[in-house]
């Protein structure tokens, strides 16, 4: 079902991006573009960054230290010399600097069939320097709840699916947190604790291809923002019925302190 979905995906897209898509991106069963949603900055979101393949757009990240992005899994792969960040830029094409990949580390117990622990840490080369422009997101502790409905924005540089709509600049959607019940109901129990489902039932307003890997996040206290999942899949883009689903990052917390030590 979902490799057909992928399918299908794929021949919408058309010969020119097939021609520059980095494969590891595919985002099978997309949430990986912002579709209904608005423009935004990098200085209202200066975690984010543009994850690239062989120098052209591929998925989103987020930055949690100095040192570390938070993407997704199945954006990364084995040739470091063919990965690369840009930082600091409201687009993916241009603008910020472009930062080389020492180390990339996906969890140990990411499944590319069922896409559970759908987590990346990406180790930098050099250290990033702090600006206006580039910030690290505070992460959602272990044991922190999310009530479902709680407004949850998800923001990237992937297909608008409106020709009006141009993903040159970051994009940005807000979406409901759905009742992973009812999300597990809606995905046929394809849904996992290290999964959390964002959308609206009606759809219309979602994340799809390219924006893999990229941040959802809530307002806590003081209006911070806190990162509570990683863009990973869904069924189509904005469809009814069919919320994206993201790697939620309270599940495995104790693995990025391992590695990263936050």
């Amino acid at each position: 079902m979902r490799k057909l979905l992928l399918v299908i995906n794929i021949l919408m897209i058309g010969s020119t991006l097939l021609a520059s898509a980095n494969p590891l991106s595919h985002r099978d069963y997309p949430s990986n573009a912002i579709v209904g949603g608005f423009e935004t900055t990098i200085d209202e979101n200066p975690w984010q960054v543009s994850v690239q393949y062989e120098s052209q757009h591929s998925c989103g990240g987020s930055i949690i230290r100095n040192k570390w992005v938070l993407s997704a899994a199945h954006c990364s792969g084995d040739d470091l010399n063919a990965f690369s960040i840009r930082v600091g830029s409201t687009f993916h094409r241009h603008g910020g600097s472009i930062i080389k990949m020492k180390r990339i580390v996906s969890h140990p117990n990411f499944n590319s069939t069922s896409t559970n622990f759908d987590f990346a840490l990406l180790k930098l080369a050099e250290s990033l320097k702090f600006t206006d422009k580039i910030q690290p997101i505070a992460l959602l502790n272990a044991d922190a709840v999310v009530e479902d409905g709680t407004p949850s924005l998800v923001t990237g540089w992937g297909l608008t699916q409106n020709p009006n709509e141009s993903n040159e600049g970051l994009r940005g959607v807000i979406v409901p947190i759905v009742n992973q019940e009812y999300c597990k109901s809606l995905y046929e129990g394809g849904i996992t604790d290290q999964m959390i489902c964002a959308g609206y039932d009606e759809g219309g307003k979602d994340s799809c291809q390219n924006d893999s890997g990229g941040p959802l996040s809530i307002k806590i206290e003081n209006d911070t923002a806190s990162l509570i999942g990683v863009v990973s899949f869904g069924n189509g883009c904005a469809k009814p019925k069919s919320p994206g689903v993201y790697a939620r990052v309270s599940s495995i917390r104790p693995w990025i302190k391992s590695v990263t030590g936050i």
